[in-house]
């Protein structure tokens, strides 16, 4: 144990993070899976509030979204430009992600811009017929 008593996590749970902040933008579900049925919280935030929804919502990785959001990953969170999932989703194009997240609850005018907002803005006509 070290004698950092600050309260700010050592070397070794930062490089953790990163590791899993990683996966979640590469889709790497093996790694997630490990460490979230470990007790990770799926929830985690980066510094920029990014959650690892948000990073593999944005980067189209509809398995890793589904795993996430069966741990406990929340539709809803937005990162700290108020950005969602969902509208990440929709940005990109992925529409089997942005289906993924309106099922599990996703509001697509939550966040700025929200997903419904940016399906219109970028004539995402497939999507914006999920959001209703």
């Amino acid at each position: 144990m070290s004698g950092d008593t600050s309260g700010a996590p050592d070397e070794e749970t930062l490089a953790l993070a990163h590791a899993l902040f990683d996966a979640a933008r590469a889709g790497d579900n093996t790694l997630l899976e490990r460490y979230l049925s470990a007790g990770a919280p799926a929830t985690m935030t980066n510094a920029a509030g990014d959650s690892l929804l948000m990073l593999a919502a944005y980067h189209g990785h509809a398995g890793t979204v589904r795993l996430l959001l069966a741990h406990g990953g929340e539709a809803n969170s937005a990162n700290d430009r108020g950005q969602t999932p969902l509208a990440g989703a929709v940005f990109k194009g992925y529409t089997d992600v942005a289906q993924l997240l309106v099922e599990a609850g996703a509001d697509p005018d939550a966040g700025t811009p929200s997903a419904r907002a940016a399906a219109q803005m970028f004539e995402r006509k497939d999507i914006l017929a999920l959001l209703g």
